[in-house]
């Protein structure tokens, strides 16, 4: 199963509350609050719900879209993790990535990834957890 998925986080301060937004088009759509982080902490567990899922769903290719140019940075190697509060997030990451046979991260604009941002709004706005199976 080859999936695509659009990764938004984010946090109203930093740190503040923040949440996620991971969509899979035609598939599911999942906002999550995540209570008081970092702007980058946000990004990071987008990231890694998006991987969980894909490989909870043995999926074989994973595309995955960010607004994040550290985050996307990072995991391709192309920036350090100098954040050792982060560092953690990122061997996580990339241990969940060796899972995913075909795995590729890219850079999008914010204009591109409007739906992802739309549902982290959606978690810090409500302070809930959604799951939304398209």
């Amino acid at each position: 199963m080859n999936l695509e998925a659009y990764i938004d986080g984010g946090s109203r301060g930093n740190p503040g509350e923040g949440g996620i937004g991971v969509y899979f088009p035609g598939v599911v759509r999942i906002a999550e609050f995540l209570g008081t982080c970092t702007n980058n902490f946000a990004e990071y567990s987008a990231l890694l719900s998006a991987l969980r899922f894909a490989v909870y769903s043995r999926c074989d290719e994973l595309q995955v879209s960010s607004d994040s140019e550290l985050v996307v940075k990072q995991i391709k190697g192309e920036y350090q993790v100098r954040n050792e509060g982060i560092r953690p997030l990122h061997d996580s990451a990339q241990r969940w990535i060796a899972l995913i046979p075909r795995f590729s991260i890219r850079h999008v604009r914010r204009e591109s990834n409007k739906e992802a941002d739309k549902l982290a709004n959606l978690a810090m706005d409500t302070r809930r957890n959604t799951v939304k199976w398209e």
